[in-house]
This record gives C-alpha cells, structure tokens and sequence, in this order.
C-alpha cells in the first residue's frame, strides 16, 4: 500500500468503528460481523505501513543461509 494512503486509512477505519456501534446498537449482528473483519483487516494495513519505510521502499526479507548437501549423482 502506498503510505500516502494513511490518511485516508484511518478515515475508513473511523467511519468502520462508528458503523460497527451504529449496528450494535440496531442489533444488527451480522453486519457487526462483516464490519469487524474489515475493521480488522484495515487496522493490520495501518500497522503493515508503520512497519513500511518512510520513502516507499520494500524492507529487506532476511531469507537465511542456503543449506547445500553433497548428493551423487
């Protein structure tokens, strides 16, 4: 996601949590439900840009040592 986003990321996720109250107050259980997963899934993109370099660039992913075995062939 681009980081210029964020701030309209967190307007989605306040329009959800005040969304989700409204249904709770209607009773609306499954559309609290709907609205909880995608509540969720904003507030773990907002914290996927926190992790994510102030320039826009991908982090580096440490993929380990390779590991090389001797098989005959």
């Amino acid at each position: 996601m681009d980081p210029r986003q964020k701030r309209r990321l967190i307007e989605i996720i306040q329009n959800l949590r005040e969304r989700i109250r409204e249904a709770r107050a209607n009773g609306w259980l499954g559309e609290v439900e709907g609205l909880q997963v995608s509540f969720d899934a904003a507030m773990a993109k907002l914290s996927s840009l926190k992790n994510t370099p102030a320039d826009g660039r991908p982090q580096l992913v440490d993929l380990g040592m390779p590991v090389f075995t001797d098989t005959p062939p």
